[in-house]
């Protein structure tokens, strides 16, 4: 008997040849299911950086913040210290705070039916209370999360049993660099913001992480990277290196747009870090960029599956900020960078429903970091469907 040879499947990716590696399916970017996994198995299990801690200022002020698929309140309390809870009122449900930040004198009171709450978290009054004697403040009042800050940052985590901070946050810091030294020099806790910039990608989130932990790209899209930092062009990113730190180019004056002059190194750092740009990726939504003069942080909040909220902020010596100095220059180098990666992901993002990536591409031998990103997404999802 005879038999047909199956035609392949229109479409199919070829096996990968030696040296590559095949990237995760194209699913992955735009299935709800995988994402909902991901909010819940990832992104609500982890700590994730939240709010700056000085955006907090006073007693009473507070900021609501998405983490997976929850509103997160966070204020600063009457002794000066932050607080995390669930944006939700525990009479009915209601949202707490509907706005994005504001400040509040004394308490925090539900806009549907006046719960009030003390900064931390505590139910203080509500209308008839006293006719209701059993109740008990304290069980009744906010759901609190751990909080933890760090580099200037608050870290929240949603888990029952968050893991451990200095393994999972600055346990990164340590895998990249190779103590936790090398960026407690920066103190970038006592760094002013200079510049925010929030913007909305219409790509998956581990499209963006994938595209910051690799710079096979930055020859092609990256002009005015490659000129301060050259060995860029030659496609290894900073991170396929433990230690590692870009070298600015001989005429670069400072990590400016155009190579002129920055603001001064900054002061705790090491001679061997000075002219040199290191970048951390703190899993699943942190990238941390180190520079002589200043920080640059970006905090990912996923959406949706083809959409990323990205908040970057440039962080400069009080003294530079408060003497005017004109940082335009500065800013306007990473912010092309950031435009420049999240069109390359929209770019990408409508061709993973496509028929010639249902089996996902490859990774050349320069990219191959990114399998390891890839292994510790699928591990954990495969761990929380067990």
């Amino acid at each position: 008997m005879t038999t047909t040879p199956t035609e392949p499947r229109q479409g199919a990716a070829p096996p990968p040849a030696a040296g590559l590696i095949a990237t995760l399916a194209g699913r992955y970017y735009t299935d709800p299911e995988i994402f909902r996994q991901e909010q819940d198995l990832i992104f609500e299990r982890l700590w994730c950086c939240a709010v700056r801690s000085s955006d907090l200022e006073r007693p009473g002020a507070f900021r609501t913040v998405r983490i997976g698929r929850e509103s997160v309140l966070i204020t600063r309390n009457r002794a000066g210290e932050l607080r995390a809870f669930l944006n939700v009122c525990r009479h009915r449900g209601a949202r707490l705070c509907t706005e994005e930040s504001g400040q509040v004198r004394r308490n925090l009171q539900c806009p549907y039916h006046a719960w009030t709450y003390d900064l931390d978290g505590r139910l203080v009054a509500a209308p008839n209370l006293q006719k209701m004697p059993d109740i008990d403040r304290t069980e009744r009042g906010l759901a609190t999360l751990p909080l933890r800050e760090w580099l200037g940052y608050a870290w929240v985590c949603l888990a029952d049993e968050p893991p451990s901070f200095e393994d999972t946050v600055i346990g990164a810091a340590v895998e990249r660099l190779g103590d936790t030294a090398a960026i407690d020099r920066y103190r970038t806790e006592d760094l002013t913001l200079g510049r925010r910039i929030t913007y909305d990608v219409r790509a998956n989130w581990k499209l963006i992480v994938e595209n910051f932990m690799e710079c096979y790209h930055c020859a092609t899209i990256h002009p005015e990277l490659t000129d301060v930092l050259p060995e860029f062009a030659d496609g290894l990113a900073a991170q396929y290196y433990v230690g590692h730190g870009a070298e600015f180019a001989p005429e670069a004056q400072g990590f400016t747009v155009d190579g002129s002059a920055g603001f001064g190194r900054l002061p705790g750092i090491a001679d061997s870090q000075d002219r040199r740009y290191y970048a951390v990726t703190v899993r699943p939504q942190v990238f941390i960029n180190l520079v002589p003069d200043h920080v640059i942080l970006h905090r990912m909040f996923p959406v949706a599956p083809d959409r990323t909220s990205v908040v970057c902020d440039w962080l400069y010596l009080p003294e530079v900020i408060d003497s005017g100095a004109d940082i335009a220059k500065s800013v306007e180098l990473f912010h092309r960078v950031n435009a420049q990666d999240f069109d390359a992901c929209e770019r990408t993002q409508p061709a993973m429903d496509s028929r010639a990536y249902r089996d996902g591409g490859v990774l050349v031998p320069s990219e191959h970091h990114i399998g390891t990103f890839h292994r510790w997404l699928t591990d954990r999802l495969a761990d929380g469907r067990a």
